[in-house]
């Protein structure tokens, strides 16, 4: 599996201003909203929910620009970010983190050892194949290591071809997304080897999560 065309110029030069408008646009023209302001901000409480529960060494996969792997390197957290934007890895060296410029499909550091596997930001989606990518996480984590994901509020499970669209006339390459609820989430985490407790759900300010632990 390959990962996403994130280099999409529209995305770039979002992360490179820290603002949008930017969305993932769907063949029929239904767009989701991309919160780059958000991402490029400090972690907010919704995101020092996800930092508090980190365990051990960190993996941000899909980090953008960095924010959550910045602020867990404040802390003194061994932590790395892997995303396929250079300017979304570049991003994160400037802010004070550590990041690789690699799909969450290529060969990493620290396999099977990591504490700790963050999904935030929607990055469930990334390949578009929530069961595959969460097979993958599996191996990339140790045997008591924990996956925190961030899963859409609505009920839906989806795959589709999107692009990066900037709301006027720029939009990069398609790609396979993936959009899940908890419950999906949930199904998808029982077949790939993951089981979740009710404690281990939560919502902040719209926001929702899910912690996974090996099977």
């Amino acid at each position: 599996m390959t990962a996403p065309a994130w280099q999409a110029d529209p995305y770039t030069d979002a992360l490179r201003t820290g603002r949008g408008p930017l969305f993932l646009r769907r063949p029929d023209g239904w767009l989701l909203p991309l919160e780059v302001e958000r991402w490029c901000a400090a972690p907010d409480a919704a995101d020092l929910t996800v930092l508090e529960r980190c365990r051990g060494t960190v993996l941000d996969i899909g980090c953008g620009p960095g924010r959550l792997v910045a602020a867990l390197a404040a802390l003194g957290r061994p932590t790395l970010g892997i995303d396929v934007s250079p300017e979304a890895v570049a991003r994160t060296v400037r802010t004070g983190g550590s990041a690789l410029h690699r799909s969450v499909f290529d060969p990493l550091p620290r396999e099977g050892s990591w504490g700790t596997a963050l999904l935030i930001d929607g990055n469930i989606g990334i390949g578009g194949d929530p069961g595959a990518l969460l097979g993958r996480v599996a191996h990339l984590i140790a045997d008591d290591g924990v996956l925190l994901a961030e899963t859409s509020p609505l009920d839906v499970d989806e795959r589709v071809q999107v692009r990066v669209f900037d709301g006027g006339s720029t939009q990069g390459s398609a790609f396979p997304w993936a959009r899940v609820g908890t419950p999906a989430l949930l199904d998808y985490a029982h077949s790939a080897g993951w089981e979740a407790e009710e404690a281990d759900h939560w919502m902040v300010a719209g926001r929702t999560f899910v912690a996974l632990r090996r099977a």
